[in-house]
């Protein structure tokens, strides 16, 4: 219980499932990496862990890379809290936070006070705006849609948008699939 060692990578599950989608054996793998397959099958049994050398090499046998599969590595063995700021926030400050630190697949950010978004933005997938306080204008596909507290718009990805808060003290909060993560419409339109 007193261990306080680093926590160990857990990409195993991550290499196994990569190796798995493009029908590679243990052997192929091995031979692209240089790395010998009964450390290749440990580390996809969590029994090794892989330096960030050999992390590299083992993603490169599978056209990945290290941030990838560490991105990809079993979400139920990662926890994170994310405080509220202890400073309190001026009711004529602007401020933009981060509800999600690091690589992952969803982003999730808090906009507090006047936002004004003049510029059109379009993300390549799906969108949640969430009103937690305030109200908010949002400018999609040609019409205008007025958001007030405890509302919700919901976004397709690759709608184009704009929006911007309408009273002081506006916070909202935008979740959405982070853009490396490749949408299912975007392989439907490729495969088809």
């Amino acid at each position: 219980m007193g261990d306080h060692k680093e926590q160990p990578l857990r990409v195993g599950a991550a290499v196994r499932r990569r190796r798995r989608t493009l029908e590679l054996t243990l052997a192929v793998v091995a031979e692209r990496s240089g790395l010998s397959v009964p450390f290749l099958s440990q580390v996809e049994n969590e029994r090794a862990r892989p330096s960030k050398p050999s992390l590299e090499r083992i993603a490169d046998a599978l056209g990945t890379t290290a941030v990838e599969l560490l991105a990809a590595a079993d979400p139920a063995c990662s926890v994170d809290v994310v405080r509220a700021d202890t400073e309190t926030i001026a009711p004529t400050e602007s401020s933009t936070r981060s509800l999600v630190r690091g690589h992952h697949q969803l982003h999730a950010m808090e906009f507090t006070g006047d936002h004004d978004e003049g510029r059109e933005v379009q993300h390549r997938n799906d969108e949640l705006m969430y009103v937690a306080d305030g109200a908010v204008e949002v400018e999609a596909e040609g019409r205008a849609h007025r958001l007030g507290r405890g509302d919700t718009l919901y976004l397709t990805g690759g709608v184009r948008h704009r929006w911007r808060a309408t009273v002081p003290d506006t916070r909202v909060i935008v979740v959405a699939v982070a853009d490396h993560i490749e949408a299912l419409e975007d392989r439907h339109r490729r495969g088809g």
